[in-house]
């Protein structure tokens, strides 16, 4: 069985208002990652995912291009273990 992990990242670059964060919730779900998304007030993109880690490796991977008319300019990723407190990826406002 592979290893489940949590990430919790904050994407900077111009992430808001380019659809950021539904299509990372579409990405998310392809990946079958649980957690959240939300536009920060400072201009970044938070995000918490669950999973096993290989498919949150693939999230993040796709977090660092993101959808066509961002530009991400770093993703800044931090580790924390498994909690399972997740059981669908939301968008959060």
């Amino acid at each position: 069985m592979e290893e489940k992990a949590r990430a919790h990242l904050i994407i900077s670059g111009r992430v808001q208002g380019v659809f950021f964060r539904a299509e990372t919730q579409r990405a998310a779900q392809s990946y079958g990652v649980n957690g959240w998304v939300r536009n920060k007030p400072d201009g970044t993109v938070e995000a918490v995912a669950e999973g096993e880690k290989n498919d949150l490796l693939s999230l993040i991977n796709w977090c660092k291009k993101g959808p066509p008319a961002s530009r991400v300019d770093d993703v800044a990723v931090s580790w924390q273990d498994h909690e399972g407190t997740f059981d669908a990826f939301d968008i959060k406002y």
